[in-house]
């Protein structure tokens, strides 16, 4: 797996984050049924990005705090 710099972690942490908000703030009831769907697991994936980005990103700084 790629290693990236805390940086750009941080960098997609904060994209990710807003684009949740965005879908999160959307009203579902307007769109149709395959569109709430892929709604549904669009967010879904953004909240698994989110966690794995802000684990990696604990696991840079228990890194930084060792050495």
């Amino acid at each position: 797996m790629q290693d990236f710099t805390v940086e750009e972690l941080s960098e997609a942490h904060r994209a990710l984050l807003s684009t949740l908000h965005k879908c999160e703030k959307m009203d579902a009831t307007k769109l149709g049924k395959s569109q709430q769907t892929l709604l549904e697991r669009r967010i879904a994936a953004l909240k698994v990005a989110l966690t794995l980005i802000e684990r990696e990103q604990s696991q840079k700084e228990q890194g930084d705090k060792s050495l």
